[in-house]
């Protein structure tokens, strides 16, 4: 691996090209001198399957189906297909990313990497498919695109923090999913580096999308940058030329935008023909809901079982994951004493700086507590994720978050009783340069008003890389087969579509333009807006 400097140079400086970190992102994109490894190959299957099953159970979600009308007003006769759609209906690569982009994100179920910042790398899988069928790619054309794509973003991810400046993520995944259709299609560097300039110039917007009341946009988001990313690439591809040096520069976003004319970034990039195998060091969800949480959820499912022990006898002899896999077996039932709960007099989450300012009550987010608040706020909220998850022993990425149940008395009690502390070893944890000692979890102490202590503590989930079951080949298979149960998709339709993509390297050309979930009934548009 090769350290790159990146900082702000003043105009007078004329900074080639070749040192600016656009260009040496395209160069690093298009290097194909390094083999792929059966692992890597595998991880990005993986990650298909994942996509394809958070995205089949979102199809009927508003969001979703507003953002499919949009782009299915938008038909080529060899473009790309939509997530639900026939595999004889073909629409324009960009706006296939946008409606596809925004099934995969609609659940914030699918992958994660946290470092400097935040990211869902699997966000660049919807634009790089899309061109990959509009252009006629095999399967090894797409995965070489996918894998550059995670690469180029996990890099960014690691050295630039973003949030802290209140720039949203996708800051990073934009230039990455132009990376990744750069290599797909083996563009010319300069072509790609002129991409990734107007896919950064584009990309930079604030995160209230994230903060306050949380909308729809949040899902919308990705998709809107692997839209821009595709169109950016279209416009570099007929030679036309981008904003530059867009990180470096004078008036660029590090000296406007991030940490200014001083500051100083160590981008961290495979030397040429290094293996890129970044996407190893990313990690799905087992729950649908923000990953800081995910770790948490699991330690809740824990600590219910501390709470069993307190001699109520119950019926049931085990309690299962919305997947249906085994996360324990109390020796009584799934249903805690509704006076048991009421017994707690108070929660104390302490974990990292991110998860207490992002998802806990450092956020200073009234929404957060909040029984009326939106599905996109609930999931970011870890105080209201907590109390359910010790009340229901499981989580569903429905059920979970409707209005009956964020509104059950007994629930707002008991998440009103939580709250989240910065722990400076859990920070360090979060930051450790180490995938497998890096750490989203937390300490929990549940303190009874009888003076009774519960504590326990989790470094991660249990479907992480590293966790005590971490997700293998089955797992998302069963994920998807579990996500598409009461989807409008056919159980031939499954099979079919998971037997394509398992052979994803050995994939012709006509066969990646298959790769797509149909329903079994056609979709119609659902909503009448300007455009149509």
């Amino acid at each position: 691996m090769k350290e790159h400097i990146v900082r702000v140079y003043p105009s007078k400086n004329n900074l080639k090209k070749e040192n600016q970190l656009a260009w040496k992102l395209a160069e690093c994109a298009l290097d194909s001198a390094a083999s792929i490894s059966n692992k890597v190959c595998d991880m990005v299957i993986n990650r298909m399957i994942d996509n394809a099953a958070v995205a089949i159970a979102s199809l009927e979600r508003k969001s979703v189906q507003h953002a499919r009308d949009q782009a299915m007003v938008h038909p080529h006769p060899r473009g790309a297909l939509i997530f639900g759609c026939s595999n004889n209906q073909k629409f324009f690569a960009n706006w296939c990313a946008w409606a596809n982009g925004t099934a995969v994100r609609e659940l914030d179920f699918h992958d994660t990497f946290l470092a400097a910042d935040y990211s869902h790398p699997a966000d660049n899988i919807p634009p790089v498919l899309a061109a990959a069928q509009q252009k006629s790619c095999n399967g090894q054309q797409l995965l070489k695109g996918i894998v550059a794509a995670y690469e180029i973003h996990i890099a960014l991810v690691k050295a630039i923090c973003l949030h802290k400046h209140k720039i949203d993520h996708i800051a990073h995944l934009c230039p990455a999913q132009v990376a990744g259709t750069g290599a797909l299609l083996s563009m010319d560097t300069n072509q790609l580096y002129q991409a990734i300039n107007q896919a950064v110039h584009m990309s930079f917007n604030t995160r209230q999308s994230r903060k306050g009341a949380i909308s729809s946009w949040k899902a919308y988001a990705p998709a809107h940058a692997g839209k821009l990313a595709l169109e950016a690439v279209d416009r570099c591809l007929r030679g036309e030329r981008s904003p530059s040096p867009i990180y470096e520069g004078e008036d660029s976003v590090i000296a406007w935008m991030l940490d200014g004319p001083e500051a100083e970034y160590k981008v961290i990039l495979p030397e040429k023909g290094e293996e890129k195998k970044a996407i190893l060091e990313s990690y799905t969800k087992e729950h649908s809901a923000e990953y800081q949480s995910q770790a948490l959820i699991d330690l809740a499912f824990e600590m219910r079982k501390q709470i069993y022990r307190t001699g109520i006898e119950f019926a049931n002899s085990e309690l299962l994951s919305p997947l249906g896999r085994n996360l324990h077996k109390p020796q009584n039932s799934n249903k805690i004493s509704i006076k048991n709960l009421e017994s707690i007099k108070e929660i104390t989450i302490y974990t990292s700086h991110h998860t207490h300012y992002v998802i806990g009550t450092g956020s200073g987010d009234p929404e957060k507590q909040d029984p009326k608040a939106n599905r996109e706020t609930l999931d970011h909220s870890i105080t209201y994720i907590f109390a359910v998850a010790l009340e229901d022993g499981k989580w569903h990425h429905i059920h979970s978050y409707t209005p009956e149940r964020a509104g059950r008395p007994e629930t707002i009690r008991l998440w009103h009783k939580i709250k989240t502390c910065e722990d400076k070893e859990w920070t360090t944890l979060y930051h450790h340069p180490d995938p497998s000692e890096k750490s989203f979890g937390g300490r929990v102490e549940i303190i009874f008003k009888d003076g009774t202590r519960i504590t326990g503590e989790k470094k991660r989930a249990n479907a992480h890389p590293v966790g005590d079951k971490s997700f293998k080949r089955k797992d998302y298979i069963e994920k998807f087969m579990e996500l598409s149960r009461f989807s409008p998709v056919e159980e031939k339709e499954k099979t079919r579509f998971l037997s394509l993509v398992q052979k994803l390297p050995e994939l012709s050309s006509e066969e990646v333009s298959q790769l797509n979930v149909q329903a079994r009934i056609p979709l119609q548009k659902s909503s009448v807006g300007l455009l149509d």
